[in-house]
């Protein structure tokens, strides 16, 4: 089972992986990561040429459409090149604050102008005392993530 294709590891049931060994599910596990990260880095170098090939052209289109970002298109050859430049906005979270606080002050409702978001670190809850945290414990739901599972060969012991 562990010298499968992925092409075949993919037409055979979950069910039916499931019942192979420990050892081949470790071996299909470290097979799929090992073309996962293979799959990964040859898009990102792919990905470095094509930024190379076409970064001047992409630029100089955004320019003459009066952009630094978003989406340009042209050809190249047979091919339509479709490169887009996402805008990364990053906001300084004490001075949003302060500005809430004038907002709030003068009358208005922040939350017309501004969304505005709680967190809790998780590490932080945990390290409070019990009285602060019943506090805030009405306000915490805990939800299930996604399971994941680590294989590792364990090494036998020698008779």
């Amino acid at each position: 089972m562990s010298h499968l294709t992925p092409d075949q590891v993919l037409a055979t049931p979950a069910g039916e992986i499931a019942q192979k060994s420990s050892e081949s599910l470790f071996q299909l596990k470290n097979n799929a990561a090992d073309l996962l990260s293979a799959a990964k880095a040859i898009v990102e170098h792919i990905d470095r040429a094509l930024d190379l090939k076409y970064a001047d052209h992409t630029h100089a289109l955004r320019l003459a459409a009066g952009r630094d970002t978003g989406v340009v298109h042209f050809d190249d050859g047979h091919v339509r090149i479709t490169a887009e430049l996402p805008k990364r906005v990053e906001w300084d979270q004490q001075r949003l604050a302060e500005i809430v606080g004038r907002i709030a002050d003068g009358g208005e409702n922040p939350t017309e102008y501004v969304d505005i978001s709680y967190r809790v670190s998780e590490t932080k809850f945990n390290a409070w005392p019990a009285m602060l945290k019943e506090s805030f414990a009405k306000a915490r739901t805990v939800k299930p993530g996604k399971a994941s599972y680590r294989l590792a060969l364990v090494q036998e012991n020698p008779a």
